[in-house]
């Protein structure tokens, strides 16, 4: 599993959010996305490794812009009880 984080510029609000949100989820095979315009990023849980262009691009095509990318190895956190 991977975690890639998309820093994004141009996102102002919630539904800002749900636009990059819902253009990565019809785009690509993930496991899931969040984003936040506070913070100005996105974060995405894959099986593969994301493109980097491809990302850029169809967060482009939302009228967004990618200023930043860096991808990394993901281990989804378990609970172990005592």
């Amino acid at each position: 599993m991977f975690k890639t984080t998309v820093a994004v510029d141009g996102m102002m609000c919630g539904m800002c959010e749900a636009h990059v949100n819902d253009a990565i989820r019809a785009k690509f095979d993930i496991k899931k996305v969040s984003s936040s315009h506070a913070k100005g990023e996105t974060v995405i849980i894959s099986e593969v490794e994301l493109d980097e262009a491809a990302i850029a691009e169809t967060i482009g095509a939302t009228g967004y812009r990618v200023t930043g990318f860096a991808s990394e190895p993901y281990e989804k956190k378990g609970f172990f009880g005592r």
